[in-house]
Order: structure tokens, then C-alpha cells, then sequence
């Protein structure tokens, strides 16, 4: 289906629109490790993630993803050759200073506290936080009106990246998290798998993804800060 927001971004936003960026080193860790951990910095229940690709590599360059806020403005978080560089795009009248003020001092301290963390607890962290991607991706193709057989595949993506974390499985709440995720897979599966996911189921499975996106930012979160 049409991803208009992400044409916009592409056509106008990217080249048109205000930005203040910010750019943080990736050493000690890798590209992808700290693009992971900037993508849940700069993630919010607010935020929806319109487009996302990721490197081949872990140690390389090359993943990317913008995030649309419903105050209707644009983050940019991508991995570059040295650097990861997060760009907040903004309409006059309005700022994009938090990238500086906030976001920046966040990733810098969970950069500095993760790097400490036992190997296995990294490796927890950075599987809630593909979870945490999952979970956006399905909102996004549900937004999108896109077939059923898409939203399944995201919803069981996420149910089964979940059922392997202690981190996740062993925290309060989790079982509901999994019953709900099993709902909305049993009736897509239901539903025919090439037609777009229908309008009537939108605001029921929306609302529980929300739920469930608050859980688990607030979850990955008290694990990153601590």
C-alpha cells in the first residue's frame, strides 16, 4: 500500500523542512548496537515507525529509520560509515532542539551504561528492542491498510522474538502481552491473506499494540538506565 507519509518525507521533508541534527560515535560499540539503542531512545508510544532498513552488516553502515510523531514531525536515525547521526525535521513555527537537549545526553548515558552491562543482558536488550520494532512495523502496515498475510507475519515475528528473552517472558505483565499478540494472529490468520486487513478490527488491534508498545518501552527502558 501508498506509504504517503514516507513519499513526503522523501519529496519535501528531507530537503524542504528545518532539522537540527546530532551525531554520536559508535566505538566502543558497534553500528548496529548503538543504532538499536538510538531507535528506542528516540522512539515514544507517540511515534510511528514509517520506514526502516537495515545493514547486512553488524559493524558497518548502511541501516536507517524515520519515525513520524503525532506532532507531526520527522526523526531520522542512520548508521553512517563513523557515526550515527539523528536529524529531527521540523515546520516553521515549531523546533527540533529536543535532538540536542534530550535526546543526545540519553543515548550518550545509555551508551555508557550498556557497554558495561553483561554480554547476555546486551543481548537481551537488543532482542526487546527488535520486539519493540516489530510491534511498530505491525501498527505501520495496519495504518497502511495492508494485506492480512503481512500483519500475521509481523504479529508472529514479534510473539516468537518475545518468547526467547528472559528479559521479557520473566517480567510482569508478559503473559498478557503474549495473549494478546495470540489473539490478533489467530484471527488474521482467519481473515483472507491477501486482502487488506479490514477497517472494523482497526481501532481494537491499534489500541492493543499501544498497550503493549508502552509495556515494553517502559521495560527496555528501566533496563537501559539502570
Amino acid at each position: 500500500m501508498e506509504n504517503r507519509l514516507l513519499i513526503q518525507f522523501n519529496d519535501v521533508i528531507s530537503s524542504q523542512w528545518l532539522f537540527k541534527h546530532a551525531e554520536i560515535p559508535y566505538k566502543p560499540l558497534s553500528s548496529r548496537e548503538l543504532f538499536e539503542l538510538a531507535y528506542h531512545t528516540c522512539n515514544s508510544v507517540a511515534m510511528r515507525n514509517i520506514y526502516i532498513k537495515l545493514s547486512s552488516s553488524e559493524t558497518s553502515g548502511g541501516s536507517k529509520a524515520i519515525l513520524y510523531s503525532n506532532s507531526k514531525k520527522f526523526t531520522s536515525i542512520e548508521a553512517l560509515d563513523d557515526n550515527l547521526r539523528i536529524a529531527k525535521y521540523f515546520s516553521t513555527g515549531s523546533t527540533g532542539e529536543k535532538v540536542i537537549t534530550e535526546v543526545q545526553p540519553a543515548l550518550l548515558r545509555r551508551k555508557d551504561i550498556f557497554k558495561t552491562k553483561d554480554k547476555d543482558i546486551q543481548a537481551q536488550i537488543l532482542k526487546a528492542i527488535l520486539v519493540e520494532r516489530k510491534i511498530d512495523e505491525c501498527v505501520n502496515l495496519v495504518m497502511l491498510k495492508d494485506i492480512n498475510r503481512k500483519v500475521y507475519f509481523a504479529i508472529g515475528d514479534a510473539r516468537e522474538s518475545a518468547a526467547i528473552i528472559p528479559l521479557f517472558m520473566e517480567a510482569e505483565g508478559s503473559n498478557l502481552v503474549q495473549l494478546a499478540l495470540n489473539k490478533w494472529m489467530e484471527l488474521t490468520q482467519r481473515l483472507e491473506q491477501e486482502h487488506t486487513f479490514p477497517e472494523n478490527h482497526m481501532p481494537g488491534i491499534l489500541k492493543n499494540l499501544t498497550q503493549i508498545k508502552k509495556w515494553l518501552l517502559n521495560l527496555i527502558s528501566s533496563h537501559l538506565d539502570k
